[in-house]
C-alpha cells in the first residue's frame, strides 16, 4: 500500500481510538443525568432539561463512539457464515460491504449537513418546554458521522491489505491475515 494511506489509517485510527475512549465515559454523564431527574422529580420541582439532555447525550455517545466501534469490532455482525471463513476471505467479503456503508454514510452525512444547515440559518429549537436550540446536536452529529465515515475508509484500506495478505497496521489481528 502507498505510505499516504498508511499514514491515513494511522492517523484516523488515532483520532478514533482518542476519541471513543473518552466518549465511553459519557455514560456516566448520562446516569448523572438521569439520576439528577429522579431526584427532581421526588423531591424537587421536576426539571424540564434532563429528559432532553439525557437524549442529546446518549446521541453524542452513540454518534461519536461509531468509529471507534468499528475500529474494535464491537458493531453488530450477522454471523450465519463468516466465522468458519477464512481471515482472507472474510476481508475481501468485508471490502464489498464497506462500499455499502461509505454509500450510506455519504447519504446521511448530506442529509446531516442539510439538517444542521437549516437550524443554524432559522434558529430550530426543540418543540419540548426547554425549547433547547438543535444545532449543537446535530453539529456533535454531523462529526460523528464524518469519523464513521473516515474511519470506514481506513478500515476498507486495512481489509484490503489483509485480502491481499499484506497487513498494513502492526494490528496482531492483521496478522491471521497471512495464515
Amino acid at each position: 500500500m502507498p505510505n499516504a494511506i498508511k499514514v491515513f489509517v494511522k492517523y484516523v485510527d488515532k483520532v478514533n481510538w482518542a476519541l471513543g475512549l473518552v466518549v465511553m465515559y459519557m455514560i456516566f454523564v448520562i446516569m448523572g443525568i438521569l439520576f439528577w431527574s429522579s431526584i427532581s422529580k421526588t423531591f424537587f420541582l421536576p426539571s424540564l432539561w434532563t429528559l432532553e439532555m439525557a437524549q442529546f447525550t446518549m446521541v453524542a455517545y452513540y454518534m461519536l463512539g461509531g468509529g471507534y466501534s468499528m475500529q474494535i469490532n464491537a458493531h453488530v455482525r450477522m454471523d450465519l457464515l463468516y466465522s468458519r471463513w477464512k481471515p482472507k476471505k472474510r476481508a475481501f467479503t468485508d471490502t464489498l460491504t464497506s462500499f455499502c456503508l461509505v454509500f450510506y454514510l455519504c447519504v446521511l452525512l448530506y442529509g446531516g449537513y442539510s439538517s444542521t444547515e437549516y437550524a443554524i440559518q432559522y434558529g430550530e429549537k426543540s418543540y419540548s418546554s426547554w425549547a433547547p436550540k438543535m444545532w449543537p446536536i446535530k453539529v456533535i452529529m454531523d462529526i460523528g458521522i464524518f469519523l464513521m465515515l473516515l474511519q470506514t475508509i481506513a478500515t476498507f484500506f486495512k481489509d484490503l491489505a489483509k485480502a491481499r495478505g499484506v497487513p498494513i497496521t502492526d494490528d496482531p489481528e492483521d496478522e491471521e491475515a497471512l495464515v
